[in-house]
């Protein structure tokens, strides 16, 4: 694959130095082929065969497939086959070409030598074959300037098709090899027909007689065909060569060795070529030379029959093996095909030089301006995961690492590494960055160290001691952020940034200036500081997600926000407007793999996580490699045309209803419902699509249906109707090319005016004869009615006092089951004392987890705390102080955990927590945490001057632990340790961190 690679690459600069590409790079030149996305269908994705013998595109956006099981109508996200079984039914299932003449009508052939015709407004015809009609696969189509469809048989000649209905047959002649067709055909501006050949190119004249290509075209002997660009060139692909016709001589504009056959040609809408061959695959010629597909990507197998671009500039390939899609996609990746030790990335940094250099879990990479990714050592052995990444003054760089220290490097080679013995506390840097002055400040997992003059200075008091996760030195100012908030160091004095004021944030990840403003990422979502004052964007405001990374404002006024869920994309001015309360809610695009990302989860926790480089482009740590995004082609990308939306099925109670094929202003019977379908016509992520509908008669405006797909209407009034159907894309306009339909609903037998009088009429002469004989009757029943009413009404009146009765009764015992029933709930699952989960609860939510966490991957810390002597204060301070004391740890235990944390009372004084996607280190801080709560607290029980502390064992998940218990098991002996060692401490299963 390597060697192979090579030699494209080679073989695309030996063609740039021979002739160059075909033309200089336009302003608005394409992306390199290896940022295009290549998507693939086959039968598994609802395609009825595999092998694809034509592609076209109709003007109202559909995309239509030849195959030998069918004629393949696509809208982005759904098949429809048409073949013998279809209403109307295809004469032959063998569909062999495709052809869309200048007025939108699709053309289709079939194996028998029939021919069908597909108009705009859904109407179908076929000419089946027989008598002067070959009765041969018809494998090639094209419509002269004069409206005649000229027809290609395999092997047996050429077909017109007039106007008027009129059919000629050019039988093959001996003089010109026809009956060796290949299914390629051309007509050139002189009405010239160009035939495709096994033994050379055929050309039809104007009179009527065929020929071989001229001798003075000096084509080689062998396959030839031609091929029409939409600019109406001429091309002949001739084995490896391409020629161009001039006048009447064919000019050699290309040759590309060692690709066999090419067998499918197109020109896309800026010129570039496209080659696809029998057996070597897809190529593209243009400003960036010869290209191929990168290696690792989906690649067409077999013979490439047809190539197509669609409306959106997409590029569509039909093979032996599927159907192919290549798209240019938002985002640019490298990943270790590009020479990256590994794709989970973490930092990255642009030096001085220009040069880029990425750290991640395999190590550190340097990747030059003007070459290929290149890894550099730091330590003999295996690579080492690197945190963090910062370029001092002097040109040296830093890198931070996960549990091996600091390493200091100078051009390139390491120049010192500091770790432990030179006084850097133990555990990862997740952040460096220059100190005023000279020397770094260090992010370590007790706070912030400062390095200078070679030596690990001592630690400034003030300064947080928890795990620091993010790190900004601007102004002279050193920005802080840890897993409990922000702060500011300026002329040895700590501020405290009061986020927990605003939506409570806790964890910070990233500072970024921009303006005179300071934006800092949480997990709560963004916060600007101006001028002392706090303001925040999250996802009460508009914000997707609640935990962003970084923020980054490029040159063109985007914001570039990254997260675990994918990159996020506002103005910047909007964001200032929201944080300002000038904008209830921020709009807000996301992008992620589908837009060409190598994975939308951004890692934070690291720096600099994403970073703007000097030449505009946004680039970004992700947990599949580095993304890129220049902002430059998101504008261009941002302003796609928004996509045509079509009727596609209407129903009447659930029947399909012919609708193309009703009148105008057509007549439905009423009292039924009426379902229609539609659809956006886009292939560019067409499940984003947004809709909206308007039923004119019914709607006074749009309804807007999000994704939705169709739309009910149940027992319309008689009347006129419009239907009207549009589309957007996500974040875009409403697209101008709406889908319509009028309808009329026609009144019921009883809606109708003359049955209405009828009825008037009848009920009058029935309520004339009525009150005569009401009246007549009434005397003689008066008083019996009087009798009766008044007994009946005294048995009512009773029985309505027993259900009154009764009622209550059952309301009273409904009331004592529910109250029952919900007693028992929480006797199941909460401790009566604490209000804590329970022993049994606990167990339910530890099995959970314990499967989730084998299942997934990731990290899993249980933590069993058990109260120090506390039957000292049961026995010195009564029971009852010792059950207010429990409380008072049930209560400081639910108000301490994060969300994805679960404590439970499993014990007497003995508790229990679960820490969910939580690694060692990180529970060991929130093991400190809880130490430095419980310390904080005073007067426990409410007896002054009682001291309560706590003992713990911590453990994570191993892959040898196949059952809760196992865990269980390590955490007590963990904890027994603890216990042993003098009490009020968390201690691991070899570790523990101090004593208070």
């Amino acid at each position: 694959m390597r060697l192979r690679t090579a030699a494209r690459w080679l073989l695309a600069a030996w063609l740039l130095l021979a002739g160059g590409p075909l033309r200089a790079a336009p302003a608005d030149a394409p992306p390199p082929l290896r940022d295009y996305v290549i998507d693939r269908w086959t039968s598994r994705e609802g395609l009825p065969h595999n092998s694809l013998r034509g592609l076209a595109q109709t003007p109202d956006g559909y995309l239509w497939l030849a195959t030998w099981e069918g004629l393949v109508r696509y809208n982005g996200l759904d098949f429809t086959v048409h073949d013998r079984g279809s209403v109307p039914a295809l004469p032959d299932n063998g569909v062999g070409t495709l052809y869309v003449d200048p007025a939108g009508a699709l053309w289709l052939s079939d194996s028998r030598g029939n021919l069908g015709r597909h108009t705009p407004d859904g109407r179908w015809r076929f000419w089946n074959s027989g008598g002067a009609w070959p009765q041969a696969l018809i494998h090639a189509m094209t419509m002269d300037r004069q409206g005649r469809l000229w027809l290609l048989f395999e092997g047996r000649g050429l077909g017109c098709l007039h106007p008027d209905g009129r059919f000629e047959y050019a039988e093959p002649s001996g003089g010109a090899p026809l009956r060796s067709s290949f299914p390629k055909m051309a007509v050139d501006a002189s009405d010239r027909i160009w035939i495709g050949g096994l033994e050379g190119l055929i050309y039809r004249d104007v009179d009527g007689r065929f020929h071989r290509a001229p001798e003075v075209f000096g084509l080689p002997p062998g396959l030839a065909w031609p091929y029409r660009a939409p600019d109406g060139t001429v091309w002949f692909v001739v084995g490896e060569r391409l020629y161009r016709l001039r006048g009447d001589r064919a000019e050699q504009v290309r040759e590309i060795p060692g690709q066999g056959h090419f067998t499918a040609m197109l020109q896309d809408r800026r010129g570039d070529l496209w080659l696809g061959s029998e057996n070597r695959g897809l190529l593209r010629i243009g400003p960036h030379g010869v290209e191929y597909p990168p290696a690792g990507e989906v690649q067409p197998p077999g013979r490439i029959v047809n190539l197509l671009e669609d409306a959106e500039g997409s590029i569509w390939v039909g093979a032996n093996g599927g159907l192919f899609r290549l798209r240019e996609t938002l985002f640019s990746s490298y990943t270790k095909r590009d020479g990256l030790g590994g794709d989970y990335v973490r930092a990255l940094l642009e030096d001085r030089r220009g040069e880029l250099w990425i750290g991640g879990a395999n190590g550190l990479d340097r990747l030059p301006a003007d070459g290929p990714a290149a890894p550099v050592s730091l330590r003999p052995g295996p690579p080492l995961s690197l945190l963090s990444l910062a370029e001092t003054a002097d040109g040296d760089l830093w890198a931070g690492s996960y549990g091996e220290g600091v390493f200091q490097l100078r051009d390139g080679r390491l120049l010192r590494r500091y770790g432990q013995a030179d006084g850097l506390p133990a555990g990862h840097v997740r952040a460096i960055v220059p100190a005023a002055g000279g020397g770094v400040w260090v992010g370590t997992q007790h706070g912030p160290v400062r390095i200078a003059q070679g030596r690990v200075q001592p630690r400034e008091d003030g300064l947080p001691r928890a795990l620091v996760t993010a790190l900004a030195s601007i102004d002279g100012e050193l920005w802080m952020g840890s897993v409990e908030g922000a702060s500011v160091l300026r002329d040895g004095v700590v501020r405290r940034i009061p986020l927990e004021s605003l939506s409570g944030a806790r964890s910070v990840f990233g500072f970024q200036r921009i303006g005179g403003d300071m934006w800092i990422a949480t997990d709560r979502g963004l916060y600007r500081e101006r001028a002392g004052q706090l303001a925040r964007v999250g996802l009460e405001q508009g914000l997707p997600v609640d935990t962003v990374f970084q923020i980054v404002a490029d040159r063109i006024g985007n914001a570039w926000i990254s997260s675990n869920r994918g990159v996020l994309r506002a103005g910047m001015a909007d964001l200032h407007a929201v944080a300002d309360g000038r904008l209830a809610r921020l709009q807000v695009d996301r992008y992620d793999e589908t837009d060409g990302m190598p994975s939308a989860q951004g890692n934070g926790s690291s720096a600099p996580s994403m970073i703007l480089r000097r030449d505009g482009s946004v680039w970004l740590v992700t947990a599949g490699g580095v993304a890129t995004v220049d902002p430059s082609r998101w504008r261009s990308m941002a302003g796609r045309l928004p996509p045509p939306a079509v009727i596609e099925n209407v129903a009447l109670d659930g029947r399909p209803l012919a609708w193309r094929q009703l009148p105008p202003q057509a007549r439905l019977p009423g009292g039924r419902r009426v379902s229609v379908s539609y659809t956006g016509l886009s292939y560019l992520l067409p499940e984003r699509i947004r809709y909206r509908t308007r039923l004119e008669g019914v709607d006074e405006h749009w309804i807007e249906r999000g994704s939705q797909r169709s739309v009910d209407y149940i027992g319309l009034p008689p009347g006129d109707y419009t239907l009207r159907v549009a589309a957007a894309h996500p974040g875009g306009p409403w697209g101008a090319r709406e889908a319509t339909w009028r309808f009329s609903i026609a009144p019921l037998w009883w809606q109708r005016t003359s049955t209405w009088i009828a009825a008037a009429l009848l009920l009058a002469l029935a309520l004339g004869v009525l009150y005569r004989l009401r009246t007549r009757r009434y005397r003689r029943r008066a008083e019996r009615l009087e009798r009766r009413v008044a007994e009946r009404t005294q048995r009512l009146r009773q029985q309505t006092e027993q259900l009154m009765r009764a009622d209550q009764e059952k309301s009273r015992l409904l009331e004592q089951l529910r109250e029952q029933a919900q007693a028992f709930e929480r006797q199941a699952h909460e401790d009566a004392l604490t209000g804590l989960p329970n022993r049994r609860h606990f167990d339910e939510v530890m099995l959970r987890e314990h499967a989730r966490a084998r299942r997934s991957g990731r990290p899993l810390c249980l933590m069993i705390l058990d109260l120090d002597h506390f039957k000292m204060i049961n026995d010195g301070h009564s029971h009852a102080v010792g059950d207010l004391v429990l409380r008072e740890v049930g209560r400081m235990l639910a108000s301490a955990c994060r969300a994805s944390d679960f404590a439970a009372r499993v014990g007497g004084e003995e508790f229990a927590m679960v820490l969910a996607d939580t690694a060692l280190a990180d529970a060991l801080a929130v093991g400190a945490r809880l130490r430095g709560l419980f310390a904080s607290q005073q007067d426990w029980g409410g007896i002054a001057g009682l001291k309560v502390t706590f003992s713990a064992g911590l453990v994570q998940l191993r892959d040898a632990d196949a059952t809760p218990a196992e865990m269980m098991q390590r955490a007590d002996e963990a904890l027994y340790r603890a216990k042993s060692s003098g009490r009020d401490r968390v201690c691991t299963e070899a570790a523990t961190d101090g004593s208070a």
